[in-house]
């Protein structure tokens, strides 16, 4: 099943009578503020901040958020349009550029050669593109990038498999924008590869969340009560993947 996080918007300090709350649109879990205010009707608004919802101190939970689901594709629809105005710069690919890389760094080095690479393991670790032309830095660097996202998400899939009890599901890369991971009984599970940029524990909590899917095709109770079960730091985990999404290098 496919999900995806929203990035981050600028959320300003929750002040008194406002509470953070999160919302299962489709396939997106959709942070938003709930404020509740003397009003009469339900109201919802979407800015820098993401979604913020006002309501009437006596309207009931379930009220609110089917109201909120009955408008789903607007509140998805404007958030994509934020989204898109906090896009980050594209990259500037130089010798001696740093990317995040499983939490840590990775500098870039340019030789002359034929575009192959090298990898020089340490602190930071260094990617040599041994470039024909300093123009193919970008299409090297991503599809060395996207080769080893598939080393080492791998192993941790099979992993998390085996402490499922199940067979490792077959695995593919995606290059979405938004979402971290998808899921399907027919054809396995699909790992964003720009998590590579982030550490291995939310590399971690990516996977666990899609095999959760294989047994709840849903974000209801009993799925995070899975992903819980074999993730128990998720709530961090996912928050910090939400802070992580607006940073990461804008690399085709």
């Amino acid at each position: 099943m496919p999900w995806q996080a929203e990035l981050p918007f600028a959320f300003e300090k929750t002040a008194e009578g406002e509470t953070p709350r999160t919302i299962a649109l489709g396939d997106r879990i959709v942070p938003y503020t709930l404020r509740r205010a003397r009003r009469r009707t339900i109201g919802l608004t979407i800015d820098h901040r993401g979604l913020r919802v006002g309501a009437p101190h006596r309207a009931p939970l379930a009220e609110v958020e089917t109201l909120i689901r009955k408008h789903g594709d607007w509140v998805t629809q404007k958030l994509d349009e934020w989204r898109e105005r906090r896009r980050p710069a594209p990259l500037r690919l130089g010798d001696g550029t740093r990317l995040p890389y499983l939490g840590s760094s990775l500098e870039i080095r340019f030789a002359s050669g034929n575009n192959q690479v090298s990898w020089t393991e340490g602190e930071p670790t260094i990617l040599t593109l041994r470039l024909r032309s300093p123009d193919h830095g970008e299409a090297v660097l991503g599809k060395a990038l996207k080769k080893r996202a598939l080393e080492l998400f791998a192993p941790r899939l099979a992993h998390h498999a085996g402490r499922f009890g199940i067979a490792t599901p077959p695995l593919a890369l995606s290059s979405a924008r938004t979402r971290w991971g998808s899921c399907s009984l027919k054809t396995g599970i699909r790992l964003n590869w720009r998590l590579i940029h982030c550490a291995s524990h939310i590399i971690d909590y990516v996977i666990v969340h899609e095999l959760a899917h294989l047994r709840e095709m849903n974000h209801g109770a009993r799925f995070w009560a899975i992903v819980g079960h074999y993730y128990p730091d998720y709530r961090n985990a996912r928050e910090s993947l939400r802070t992580l999404s607006g940073t990461l290098p804008a690399l085709a």
